[in-house]
């Protein structure tokens, strides 16, 4: 891979070192969003709601962001040393090549989604849609997974969650997750095929149980408390990613 007149390992260094401060770069704009989109989603939320109740919307404005600015330092770095090492892998992965700006788009979305997740409880249409979408137009030509294993993945994907949804519901009465794991998921299938998703769900599901009993002994979490299921997706996502 030479470029601008440097032996290929110089230049895949350069490459790789490059990638990552474009993600350092980026990682800041991600944070943003992922601290800004659920107080948006919030504020148009509310608005409909009073104009069902017939009540006078609020004063307009750019909602705010709750917490700490402490706490938006540390997610902000947090979010860019993350999206530097995603995107410096990337390039080390699949190279300079239009396959890497698919995966580092993939990663960023999968990284905003579980950070929004895992701090809300929320995974936003306004990602999980779209990104679905993409994995479908991506794998036209089959970048990570053929066109048929992207559609399957992504109906698998959703339809699973659905089923295990209802059938939980059914049994307790009560709702196991939330609808916004079924998109994740068929997105999760869209990019990398339904051959992945097997791994990805019992990788997911496993580091969940772990973790979720972890904190329940070290008292961070009650029995029975709610847990997000997002960031165990999106971790699992990145990782198949890398073993394609």
């Amino acid at each position: 891979m030479p470029f601008m007149g440097l032996p290929p390992l110089a230049a895949s260094a350069l490459a790789i070192a490059l990638a990552g401060l474009f993600g350092l770069l980026g990682g800041h704009w991600l944070a943003s969003v992922a601290l800004r989109l659920p107080r948006i989603m919030e504020h148009d939320w509310d608005s409909q709601c009073r104009e069902l109740r017939g009540e006078a919307p609020r004063a307009t404005g750019r909602p705010g962001l709750s917490g700490s600015m402490a706490s938006h330092r540390r997610m902000a770095r947090a979010m860019q040393a993350c999206t530097a090492v995603l995107f410096a892998a990337c390039v080390w992965r699949f190279g300079v090549t239009p396959v890497a700006l698919c995966a580092m788009l993939f990663a960023a979305a999968l990284l905003v989604l579980g950070c929004i997740d895992l701090r809300t409880g929320l995974l936003p249409d306004a990602i999980t849609q779209p990104l679905l979408w993409a994995g479908l137009l991506v794998n036209l030509v089959g970048t990570f997974a053929t066109p048929e294993q992207a559609i399957v993945g992504a109906a698998v994907g959703y339809g699973f969650l659905w089923l295990l949804f209802q059938a939980f519901r059914r049994l307790t009465g009560l709702d196991g997750m939330g609808q916004g794991d079924f998109k994740f998921l068929a997105a999760l299938g869209a990019w990398l095929g339904v051959a992945a998703l097997p791994a990805i769900l019992i990788g997911a599901s496993v580091a969940a149980v772990l973790l979720g009993v972890g904190a329940i002994a070290l008292g961070r979490a009650r029995r029975g408390q709610p847990q997000p299921f997002g960031p165990y997706l999106a971790v699992a996502g990145i990782v198949s990613l890398f073993l394609q």
